[in-house]
């Protein structure tokens, strides 16, 4: 890290700078203050979203933490937790590991424990972003039209591609699983993907306008490469658009990412959503010296092994999956598939 331009996080409108401290098990990050309260004023306008209760004893706040991550807050052998007892004169008691519930701050000085309950929520969305996501938001592609489109084209690529370099049937995608990401989200607790779940359905009224009540007339056309060298690629996708060649659906993808970024659910990655629907991808590349056990069987590679597409975009390019109705936005649960073969969607609204 350049300590002249330390990183900065934003929480709640406040900036923080972000010291790394390494340590054996896991790399902490402890969040300080560039402008530390030092009033009740200034603790009030830092603790304006939780309740600072007074007691008799002096002041008490609660707030809700995944018990994912009450590892951060510990630190290694208490370290954490002992630092910011010391540096805030308040006590922070923590549920026991894996239990859900809420962290409590108390102490005799109302700033003091809103510079704890800051500081933990610093710590919180510091190692938040370090969690692998968990569940994503996507428009399903499974429409058996377009299903039957790509099973011809997987047919298609290995009778006419399998000699080119990395081409094989594992690398191509569960036509049941088909879909185009929008955005992906790291829900931690069953009380997140609720909450996740209920934003969604604030989101139901803008998509309505857009789509004035009706499905999206989609066409599913063409195939296209994520990187710069079609003879090096990774993934393959298929290329979506509105029959109309209207942006709606890229409108409709933005504005729910908007809605996810300001709800603190999801992180911004692009200036817009990539819409694309994977056709083929590396990470999928089975390793044939591995015994089929029924599961995923999936390779765990420290490389993936690239494949040469230029004749499949040669031949391919223009290729056209099928048209459908899109009428049906879902969240979903990752590595978790429902009866149907199709990722687990723990909620979902319709464009009607």
């Amino acid at each position: 890290m350049d300590v002249l331009r330390p990183a900065l996080i934003n929480v709640d409108g406040r900036v923080y700078r972000r010291n790394m401290i390494r340590e054996e098990q896991y790399e902490e990050e402890e969040l300080s203050y560039l402008e530390p309260p030092e009033s009740d004023d200034l603790a009030d306008e830092a603790c304006d979203s939780h309740c600072i209760e007074q007691t008799d004893k002096g002041f008490r706040c609660a707030i809700d933490v995944p018990s994912v991550l009450y590892k951060y807050i510990i630190g290694k052998k208490g370290e954490t937790r002992r630092r910011l007892e010391s540096d805030t004169k308040t006590n922070i008691s923590i549920p026991k590991p894996g239990v859900e519930g809420q962290i409590v701050v108390t102490g005799s000085h109302k700033a003091a424990v809103s510079s704890a309950i800051t500081r933990i929520e610093v710590l919180v969305e510091g190692f938040r972003r370090k969690q692998p996501f968990t569940h994503f938001l996507s428009f399903p592609l499974t429409h058996p039209k377009i299903q039957e489109g790509f099973l011809r084209f997987k047919e298609e690529v290995l009778d006419k591609a399998s000699q080119d370099r990395g081409v094989e049937g594992s690398i191509f995608q569960n036509p049941a699983k088909l879909h185009l990401t929008v955005g992906t989200l790291a829900l931690l607790n069953d009380m997140e993907v609720r909450k996740a779940n209920e934003h969604l359905q604030e989101c139901q009224g803008f998509i309505g306008d857009i789509t004035e009540g009706k499905p999206l007339p989609l066409e599913v056309t063409g195939v296209e490469y994520m990187n710069d060298d079609p003879g090096m690629v990774d993934v393959l996708y298929a290329k979506v658009g509105v029959k109309d060649r209207s942006d709606k659906l890229q409108v409709i993808a933005d504005q729910l990412v908007e809605h996810f970024v300001s709800a603190g659910l999801m992180v911004r990655e692009w200036d817009r959503v990539k819409l694309h629907g994977t056709v083929m991808n590396t990470v999928f590349r089975r390793d044939s010296t591995v015994e089929d056990t029924g599961g995923p069987g999936r390779r765990i590679v420290s490389e993936r092994e690239a494949f040469d597409a230029r004749n499949v975009l040669k031949m391919f390019g223009t290729y056209h999956f099928g048209d459908f109705d899109l009428n049906i936005v879902h969240l979903s649960q990752r590595y978790s598939t429902d009866c149907t073969g199709y990722y687990t969607s723990v909620g979902s609204i319709s464009f009607s």
